[in-house]
Formats: C-alpha cells, structure tokens, sequence
C-alpha cells in the first residue's frame, strides 16, 4: 500500500528481540495511523482487561500518521498511545482497570521515524536496567542508559545529542518524574514539546526506558505524485495568501493569545476552577510576554504557524523559556493558582519541563490541595511544613518537586486530584477536578456548557478538552491525529484541500470526507469498547460535583453554573445520537458492525 511501510519496529526490553513486524493493510485502511492504528494494535496486544499499566505487559507505542515525513504544512504529529496510568472506573471491576490513553507531540520525531522506515514503534517489556534505542533504519540497538539515569530533561537533551556526535538525531526522553513511575508523568522531544497527558512517561519509566533516538534515509512512495505535488502546491498558496487572519494570530502569540481571550469569555480555569475569569490575565497573556520574555517564534516539522515561543524571563527567577507560556500551562500554573507574576510563572513551567511532567495534571492537583488548606480541610502537617496558599510560587515549586521525587506529601499528590482527595475525606471530593481519575485542563465548564460538558464527560482519555463536545467534531479529532495533521491547522484543508484529497494521493485508494469521518467515528468507537472492556460504564461519563453547586462571584459572567437536570438530558441525547446503550453507554452491535467492528462483539 503506497504512503505506507507496512511495517511495527517492535521491541522487547526484557529479551531484547527486535522484529520488524508487517501491519495488515485492513488494519492501516481501517484506522489510517497514529492514533487509530495505535488503538487498534493496543487491543490486539492487550486480549485481557485489567493488565497493570506498569507491567512489562503494558505496550507503549510511538505512532506517526499518514502524512508524518511528507511536507504538508504542520503536519508532524505524533501519537503515543498506551493503557493509561491515570485513570480508574467508579466502580471498580478490576484492580488495575483504566482506560486507553493516547498522548499527541508535534516537532520532528515522527517525521524521523517515517524516514526510518517505520509506520510505527511498539516497546514492550522491560530493561533489566537503564536503556536507550538508537535507531538508524534498519539498524537498531539497546544500549546502555546508566549514566543518564536520574538527568533532567534539559541537561539530558543536551548530553545525548553531544554523545551521539549527530544533531541529525530526533530523540524523546522521560526526566525524573517518569523514572520514579510518576503517574503524571510525561515524555519530551526538543526541549519543551510534550507528549504530556495521560501518565505514558511512568510507562516508560516502568520499562527502564530513558530514550529514544532516531535516525532515518528513507523516502515514502506515494501512489499519484503529480496530483500530490499539484495539492501541495495550491495547500502552500492556501497558506501564504490567508486571509482569515489566523495564521498571523498564530504566528504572533501562539495559543497563549488564549489567556487573556479565554478570561474574558468566562472560560478559563480560576482558582481551582471556581472562577472562569482571571482579573490579572494581562500580567501572563501574549502581549506582555511578547514584550517582556519572547525573543523567537519556533515551528514544527513543515509548519509555517510558528507558534511555539522561546526567550529569557528576568526577575526574581532568571529562566531560559523553551516554550510559554502555552493557553494550557500558562492557566494551570497561573490563572489557576492565582499566580500572575510572569517569571515566577516561566520558572514554574521551566521546572516541570525539566522534571518530566505532566503540566494540566500538576496544576490542577496544587489547586485542589490549595482550596482544601483554605477551607482547612487539611493543614500544613499533611502538606510537610508547606503553607500552600493561593498565589504562593515557592510553595509550588517545593511541592512540584516533591511530586517529581515521590517524597513525603508527594507520594499521594503524584496520584492526582481523584486519589487525594479520597485520601482526605471531608467531602473534598466536592472540588476534585477530574473525570475517570484523568485532571480537567484550562478550560472552565459553566460558560458555554453545552460544549466543555459533553467534551469533559464523553473523553475516552479521561477529561480532555481537546475531545468535542459534538459527535462529528470527537469524530474528526481522533481522525486528525490518526492522519498526523494539527487541529491549528484545520481551517487551510476544506473543499479542494480537504485532507481526503491528500490520501486519495498519497495512498491511491479514493478517499471520501464521509469515508474518513466514518475512520474517525471507528476510531472513536474502537477506544470506547477498550474502555468498557476494562469496566468503565455510563456513571463514568460524569463531572467534578464542583460545577454543579459552585456559582462565579467575578466578572461578566457572574452567577454562572452548570444545570445538572440539562447535562443529564445532553448526556441521554449523545447516546441516543451515537446508538450507544442508554443504560451501559456501550456502543450497540449494530453499531460495531457498521463500523467494521465485528471482532470486539
């Protein structure tokens, strides 16, 4: 099949056999790459429910998409997907129950995989001790880790391209939080770029596994090359001659443009998410780190939006900034916290970068253990010694890095929001913000409800706001990241542009739009079955009891709140419209059929 390899690098860390494994072409028809055919290899691997996601048996796959290592503007991605660490059902039916977990990062390391000759990389098993991959094509090997062992990502990053004598080299590495199997933990590429979300760098962690580097010479082959020439000729013009004004937007401030926009709406996460406007947002937004710490503006693999932003913070910290503030980061650890001191800010995001962790899940967990030390449900001898108050960015740093450590406090806030606040008691479960044990990100839920309620609760991932909170937008979303193309960067591929018309070239197979939605809707479906599998059911398609009974005291937005009779109506009315089991949430046999889904029945 043109555009594809056909083929899985697998790798086993315990016996350290290394295959090259041919992927059925109905899998790469069906779930397309990335994401999708991640999924789709994930619950062929795993046949039983219930397996420890740090269990050697855990696999723990870095998947390129369709487009990855062709020059269509940002189309770079990479999905790396696994059986999450982060999450639990309601009601348990196995100890080690969780649901799939799937992680994007732009860059340059899916790319390089395809320039290997790799349509992806699955790594089960574990290293006896520390190890890393180097991979050169066909050349592959696992070496030795040990010097590198207990390195923060920054110093690391630095020392792997030094010792490999090759920048040429893409690599992704875990830092300490991923070592100690931090359930938060997450994987970087270049500096600041994270797979971030859903705790697959204790997973890696538990693999003994530091990094991997990669190396490729290869070229895809493509089915029409002239006809893929010509739509990347007219994409590029598309591009270059914008006139929607988003490509400037993005170019200038990145998604921190969000942090002021987001606050004015009434849809940010304040203070533990009890307000939806932050009224120091322009001390953190894009304007004033434009003028006070950006000095660069970086892009991925064949993008031309940019909107990566690099520089200096000077203050009472002194940070170099790889990458921030991001909408996301710049809400969990600003807005959030009530921090709204830039550098402190920049030092906070700089930390966990280094550490290896997972920015929204960290946040979120020090804003609930803030709101609890303020309504005294807690006290500083459970925090340590630590004074946790709002705006307090020492205290945070202390508590990140004891997190990070999995020292004393750290040991349970490693854990996440749903653990703690189970451990404390005292209805603090009231303010834990989470969905099936996964931390909501920056974006607050009474305004616009109708969207962030269904996006949150219908997560396949656990909360996850780049989810939809419509049924065709989930569809399309998990068909983005199967393809590798950045959801920035919908707008340019539409009519004569539209991503089917891309495939159809690079693949030769005639792609419809409503061939791929329907990829995408399988793809969809297909995670959900591997959740249900593992005994998740319809209570867990729920939100925190916090959005429910907390109305907004600040801003235009005032007295805002979520109605519960409504989200359950919108909830009964999603699967309705889905033909899932109003009862059980699960997706019916029709329904699987349809979707060419037979073997999960």
């Amino acid at each position: 099949m043109k555009g594809y390899y056909g083929k899985l690098l697998e790798i086993n860390l315990t016996t350290k056999e290394i295959k090259k494994v041919k992927i059925p072409e109905r899998d790469i028809k069906l779930f397309i790459g990335g994401r999708g055919l991640g999924v789709k290899i994930l619950w062929d691997k795993l046949p039983k429910p219930g397996i420890d996601p740090l269990s050697p048996e855990n696999p723990l796959l870095f998947m390129p998409g369709s487009f990855s290592g062709l020059p269509i503007p940002s189309s770079s991605r990479t999905c790396v997907v696994t059986k999450s660490p982060r999450t639990s059902a309601i009601s348990r039916k196995y100890k080690y129950g969780s649901t799939v977990s799937y992680s994007n990062v732009g860059g340059f390391l899916g790319p390089e995989i395809k320039f290997a000759g790799y349509d992806g990389i699955c790594i089960v098993g574990k290293a006896k001790d520390p190890v890393y991959i180097k991979i050169e094509d066909d050349n592959v090997e696992i070496l030795d880790a040990s010097q590198y062992w207990g390195m923060k990502t920054d110093e690391f990053d630095k020392t792997l391209i030094r010792d490999l004598a090759d920048r040429r080299f893409e690599t992704c590495y875990i830092g300490p939080a991923g070592e100690n199997k931090v359930p938060m933990a997450c994987i970087l590429h270049t500096a600041a770029r994270a797979a971030g979300r859903g705790g697959i760098g204790a997973v890696m962690g538990s693999k003994n596994l530091k990094a991997i580097a990669v190396k490729g010479t290869m070229s895809i082959k493509l089915a029409r090359h002239k006809e893929y020439l010509d739509l990347l000729s007219k994409v590029r013009k598309s591009f270059k001659n914008d006139n929607t004004g988003l490509l400037n937007w993005w170019r200038k401030d990145g998604t921190a443009g969000g942090l002021t926009g987001s606050s004015e709406r009434g849809t940010q996460a304040v203070k533990n998410y009890s307000e939806g406007t932050f009224i120091e947002a322009d001390k953190i937004g894009a304007e004033a780190n434009r003028q006070k710490v950006w000095k660069r503006d970086i892009a991925c693999f064949s993008c031309v939006l940019a909107c990566k932003k690099s520089g200096i913070a000077k203050g009472a910290y002194k940070v170099m900034v790889h990458d921030g503030p991001e909408y996301e980061t710049g809400t969990m650890l600003g807005a959030n916290l009530l921090i709204s001191d830039i550098v402190g800010l920049h030092k906070l995001i700089a930390v966990c970068d280094d550490y290896g962790i997972d920015i929204i899940s960290v946040g979120n967990t020090i804003g609930f253990l803030m709101e609890a030390f303020e309504k005294g449900i807690i006290n500083q001898d459970y925090l340590d010694g630590i004074s946790l108050k709002w705006g307090d960015i020492e205290a945070s740093l202390e508590l990140i890095r004891k997190i990070t450590y999995k020292e004393g406090i750290g040991k349970k806030a490693c854990k996440g929001a749903k653990y703690l606040s189970e451990d404390i008691g005292r209805g603090s479960d009231k303010f834990a913000i989470h969905v099936k044990g996964h931390e909501l990100a920056a974006w607050n839920v009474p305004v616009n409800s109708d969207y962030w309620t269904i996006t949150y609760a219908t997560s396949n991932r656990g909360a996850c706001h780049l989810n939809g909170g419509k049924i065709s937008m989930q569809n399309k979303s998990a068909l983005i990241d199967s393809i590798a193309c950045c959801s920035f960067a919908q707008e340019w591929y539409r009519g004569d542009l539209a991503y089917s018309k891309f495939l159809s070239a690079i693949t030769g197979f005639d792609w419809t739009e409503e061939e791929l939605l329907k990829a995408g809707e399988r793809i969809f479906t297909l995670e959900k079955m591997f959740n249900y599998r593992e005994g998740f059911r319809i209570e867990d398609d729920t939100l925190p009891a916090k959005f429910f009974e907390n109305k907004f005291t600040v801003g235009k937005y005032k007295g805002a709140i979520v109605d519960k009779t409504e989200f359950k109506t919108q909830l009964a009315s999603y699967y309705k419209q889905r033909n899932w089991d109003a009862k059980t949430s699960r997706p019916k046999d029709e329904v699987l059929k349809e979707l060419d889904l037979d073997f999960v029945i």
